[in-house]
């Protein structure tokens, strides 16, 4: 009986776990000097655009604390969140009407 209630709770953890990492992360604010701030919600793209977090992590992006910042013009060249925000796979970081998409 123990063994099963053990099995139980060790399956609503695993599952409990794997919606949290698809979900995870929260928003992340980046300061960018004379601009607005850059917010990159993590509910946007991994919850709505249903992208997976190897898409980003580790090649595009490391984490927080080892994330080297990248201008506009990295941006424009693919770095970055430019990457994927090309204006195929996403809207384009060179459209200035989309500046406010991250720029809040």
């Amino acid at each position: 009986m123990k063994r099963k209630l053990w099995i139980g709770v060790l399956m609503v953890v695993i599952a409990g776990s794997s919606a949290w990492a698809a979900m995870g992360g929260g928003d992340i604010s980046f300061p960018v000097p004379g601009m607005a701030t850059v917010v990159f919600s993590h509910d946007d793209h991994a919850g709505k655009a249903k992208l997976k977090c190897s898409e980003c992590h580790y090649q595009i992006y490391t984490d927080h604390a080892q994330h080297k910042a990248v201008g506009m013009d990295g941006m424009w060249q693919g770095k970055s969140c430019g990457a994927c925000h090309n204006g195929t796979r996403s809207f384009s970081v060179k459209s200035k009407q989309h500046c406010g998409r991250c720029h809040k």
